[in-house]
């Protein structure tokens, strides 16, 4: 099964847009749009590839769980597929928000992502309003906006595919994936209090050269500590950071795609209730998850059955 384009690494310029539907709107109404939206998506693709090949434009979309309920898509349902639920520790929570459709558009030329983050809104808007718009953009050399390199435990080549796409250990769903998302707000004015040293010590990487503390070394409560839960659980983050500048609104948008939910589940647990319980993720003091919702995204082969 030929899977959408979940594996694509991340590039200079990036829509993020959740999609709940109406609850006014018509349920046959709902189910069209849905079904042009696929075949839309689809399109997007197969038009990128041909018009500008060099560009590396490509457009995911997710379906909540919420949502395959309500179109009455495919049962049984994926094995992990399911509502987030929230995960609170003793100080922070991994909110758990409502997405009905999640379209992540990725392009080197910002043309191009806004094109296709503006074809979309006008099929979606009849049926669903928009929740969460959020552009991305590279920072230098694949930096958070906290200055320290994003994504380097990011898999390569061949393990892209294997972490971040369901193989036949769920065959109706192969060349799916679960999508998770959240979108962390930073105290930009606490993280820039902090001295260099302490920045590293939260993060548990050098800031200018990207290298890993070794473990002696690494604060327990660093967020690659705990947001690393093994070689054998991973998952392709494609984070981007996004903001204003006046309002001192920066964040990340973090995103993940991956072959099993329960390894996300895992990496969360560690970051908001602690490994053990309450040594939570330092890093959590200066980032607030203001959402967090799952979805999958099926195969483009049944993206195109989902058409018809």
């Amino acid at each position: 099964m030929n899977s959408q384009n979940v594996t694509d690494y991340p590039n200079n310029n990036t829509y993020f847009l959740v999609w709940n539907f109406k609850q006014d709107a018509d349920p046959s109404k709902i189910k069209s749009v849905f079904q042009r939206m696929c075949a839309l998506i689809i399109n997007l693709n197969h038009s990128a590839l041909d018009r500008f090949p060099d560009a590396k434009a490509s457009c995911v979309m997710g379906i909540g769980y919420e949502a395959w309920m309500e179109l009455g898509l495919s049962t049984p349902l994926p094995k992990e597929f399911k509502k987030f639920e929230e995960i609170k520790g003793s100080k922070h929570t991994a909110v758990s928000t409502r997405g009905d459709l999640h379209f992540h558009i990725r392009a080197d030329e910002k043309s191009f992502a806004y094109d296709m983050a503006s074809t979309i809104s006008d099929f979606m808007r009849d049926i669903a309003d928009c929740v969460t718009e959020v552009q991305g953009f590279r920072y230098w050399d694949s930096r958070s906006i906290l200055g320290f390199v994003d994504g380097t435990e990011n898999p390569h080549g061949k393990d892209r595919d294997y972490f971040a796409v369901i193989g036949d250990s769920d065959p109706q769903y192969k060349g799916g994936s679960y999508l998770f998302v959240q979108k962390y707000i930073h105290n930009m004015n606490a993280w820039k209090s902090l001295s260099v040293e302490d920045q590293e010590k939260v993060i548990g990487r050098s800031k200018e050269q990207d290298i890993e503390m070794d473990d002696d070394v690494k604060p327990k409560n660093s967020h690659i500590a705990l947001a690393n839960v093994g070689d054998d659980f991973k998952v392709v983050r494609d984070n981007m950071p996004f903001g204003n500048v006046s309002t001192n609104e920066m964040g990340t948008y973090f995103i993940c795609y991956a072959s099993t939910f329960s390894t996300v589940e895992k990496m969360l647990t560690n970051m908001f209730i602690g490994d053990p319980p309450g040594n939570y993720d330092r890093i959590l003091d200066f980032s607030t998850a203001k959402t967090g919702t799952l979805f999958f995204v099926p195969s483009a082969d049944m993206l195109d059955e989902f058409s018809s």
